[in-house]
């Protein structure tokens, strides 16, 4: 016969029955591997790390509809798109570093910054971000 490799095709009846697509194996995978990570995520993360990421969470949402809106209808007041979508990037990255900052299995890296010190600096940050973005709608 010599086709005994790992590319044989079989085309026995009794394999073909047994078998099972591979797409479902794959999405059942898929599927405990979401559910675990959501039920981790529900019993180890504090609430304060759920509310920041339910911010960060809007912040993408809101420059996705606005990238959306900008392929679909244009740019015409360009400068306003830019500002608005820069404010959603800049937001979303400040969070993501608050996040890193107040997250207590990074306490180590963060030593000599308090929770409340990573966000004075957050707001601080935040504020400039919004003075550029409104100097820049003009």
């Amino acid at each position: 016969n010599g086709n005994t490799g790992p590319c044989h095709i079989a085309t026995s009846a009794h394999f073909l029955a047994d078998a099972q697509p591979p797409c479902r194996n794959m999405s059942v995978s898929v599927l405990s591997v979401v559910s675990r990570f959501l039920e981790e995520y529900r019993s180890t993360t504090p609430q304060r790390l759920k509310l920041l990421d339910a911010f960060l969470l809007y912040v993408l949402l809101s420059g996705g509809m606005q990238f959306v809106y900008c392929l679909l209808v244009g740019t015409f007041p360009f400068n306003s798109f830019l500002s608005g979508f820069s404010s959603c990037v800049g937001s979303f990255i400040l969070g993501v570093c608050l996040r890193i900052q107040i997250n207590p299995q990074n306490k180590a890296d963060f030593q000599g910054i308090s929770p409340e010190r990573a966000f004075a600096d957050f707001l601080f940050a935040n504020t400039i971000l919004h003075l550029v973005v409104i100097n820049f709608v003009g």
